[in-house]
């Protein structure tokens, strides 16, 4: 990892951990170490670790050593894989890539062999090993720090659970196969951990990247998590919980992490969110978890870097302002997203695509550009995401031409509005009351939008899609709609669904992944999920 993650924070050095998970031990870069043993622990390092590995792929910065043997770096990315699991999948985004992976992806037909899904698993595993370690050899130090490693462990499980469904399950350092947990006793330990170590961490405090602290995950991380999870019960339990989902996303409405409404220089509220300055611009007083990222100091081809430079080509902006030099070309939208803000999108740049569409969140770029996308593998078959960028809302530049600087809001409080808005709207027969729908009409007036006097559960769906695309949710939102894959799946398709240009649905055990097949070879205690 690099020798800096926190900024304002003790420097990490790279510090290498033992395996927890034993069937994963082969596949991570790591020498066992006998938990018992005598050695010198570096408290702050083994706890900076346990935030880092969802920002970087491992020691050295981008081109460095991964944590994961045998996979690199960019395979193996947290946010990068998150993306890719959990966009290029549904109705939101589609790669023009020929990487092994990235066409089963685009046509939902992965198998218990892909190489991508492989990398997201072992970083998932990787955080939760960090954190056992941490936990077991640095017990009594830090009371705060340990709630806060204990909650990244959950995380790292929360992903787990969403995206694999019963997985392999343990909290301690162990040279035993770990046995596997079903989904809904996880849910029901994530909760309780959660529950558990919320009273130590630090009261809720809305940071700049000059503030101590910042990147830290405070009570505020572990109710929004609460919150998602209960948002998504009744898929992972089978059991509605809707009164909590609306009452922790509360805890957070109610907090100091409030909605960024303030543009400057000619840039909206909400592209200040992702630009390079968003640690220090004001936006961040939204973030609830943000992944640091610096062009010199924190550097990886997995992170932010992925976000913007797999969304753009060089010809995306007009006067040329990026603040990066790389340009990917490969992650764009299908025509479902973009219309969701408005049918028979204009062959426009995307800021005439904001004022045609009169959302701000409408950043896609159509000049040149086919809005349906006929030809997968063409990266101009598709409209262009500009979410993302490395610019300077005070126009100053970055830190680096190559690596950027933008932080990505990992959590933030707008996922809280919307949580509470569907599930004041699920607990009112489908329609929002006045609360409900004053919390979808922040965001869209936010983003200078028309609002409305209520909502269904329908349009709330669409309004997540409008605010969080290409954020790593819309997998999990169709699911719980019954959208994605099953009895329902062929009611909504899009482009390439399934594989077929005008789109088809496909079984219900594609809405979780598969367990890869390394591990389930490594360890007999594993089952492999229906269907694979």
């Amino acid at each position: 990892m690099n020798l800096k993650y926190f900024k304002n924070t003790v420097p990490a050095v790279a510090i290498l951990l033992t395996a927890g998970l034993s069937s994963c031990v082969g596949d991570l870069d790591v020498e066992p170490i006998d938990p018992s043993s005598t050695m010198t622990v570096d408290e702050v390092s083994l706890y900076t670790k346990c935030y880092a590995n969802m920002a970087l792929a491992g020691q050295g910065g981008a081109n460095g050593d991964c944590d994961i043997d045998g996979l690199d770096g960019g395979t193996t990315g947290f946010v990068r894989q998150l993306f890719n699991a959990n966009e290029l999948t549904t109705d939101e985004s589609i790669c023009a890539w020929g990487d092994t992976g990235i066409p089963e992806f685009n046509y939902n037909q992965w198998d218990s062999s892909h190489p991508m899904l492989q990398g997201f698993y072992y970083r998932l595993y990787a955080g939760i090993n960090y954190c056992n370690h941490y936990l077991d050899v640095c017990a009594g130090i830090d009371n705060t720090r340990m709630a806060e490693v204990r909650f990244l462990r959950a995380l790292y499980y929360y992903h787990l659970m969403d995206c694999f469904g019963n997985v392999p399950f343990a909290t301690q350092l162990s040279a035993t196969s770990p046995e596997q947990i079903q989904r809904a006793d996880l849910f029901a330990w994530i909760e309780s951990e959660l529950k558990d170590c919320i009273g130590n961490m630090e009261a809720p405090v809305a940071r700049t990247s000059s503030s101590i602290g910042y990147g830290r995950a405070d009570q505020d991380a572990a109710n929004l998590l609460l919150a998602r999870m209960y948002l998504n019960a009744e898929v992972y339990t089978g059991s509605a919980r809707w009164s909590e989902a609306k009452e922790y996303a509360e805890k957070v409405i109610n907090g100091p992490h409030k909605l960024w409404t303030t543009g400057k220089n000619g840039w909206s509220a909400y592209q200040m969110l992702f630009m390079g300055d968003n640690g220090e611009n004001g936006a961040s007083q939204e973030a609830i978890l943000p992944l640091l990222q610096d062009g010199i100091t924190t550097t990886s081809w997995g992170c932010s870097l992925f976000l913007m430079a797999s969304t753009w080509k060089a010809d995306m902006d007009l006067n040329s302002n990026y603040g990066t030099t790389e340009f990917w070309a490969g992650n764009r939208t299908r025509s479902q997203l973009v219309e969701k803000f408005l049918k028979d999108a204009p062959n426009v740049s995307a800021e005439d695509m904001v004022i045609a569409a009169g959302d701000d969140r409408a950043l896609f770029f159509g000049i040149d550009r086919e809005l349906v996308v006929t030809t997968p593998a063409e990266y101009t078959s598709g409209y262009a995401v500009a979410k993302f960028r490395n610019t300077y809302s005070d126009g100053k530049a970055g830190h680096n031409s190559q690596f950027i600087d933008m932080d990505y809001f990992l959590l933030r409080s707008a996922e809280a509005y919307l949580i509470a808005a569907e599930a004041d709207a699920r607990l009112n027969g489908g329609t929002t009351t006045a609360a409900g729908t004053g919390y979808v009409n922040a965001l869209r007036q936010r983003a200078n939008t028309t609002t409305l006097n209520s909502y269904t559960t329908s349009q709330i769906l669409d309004e997540r899609a409008r605010e969080l695309y290409y954020e790593g949710f819309r997998r999990t939102d169709l699911v719980r709609y019954g959208l994605y894959g099953g009895d329902g799946s062929s009611s909504y398709v899009w482009e390439w669904k399934g594989g077929a240009q005008n789109g088809v649905g496909f079984p219900a055990y594609r809405n979780i992944f598969a367990i890869p097949a390394e591990d389930i070879n490594a360890n007999p205690n594993l089952k492999q999920n229906t269907g694979y």
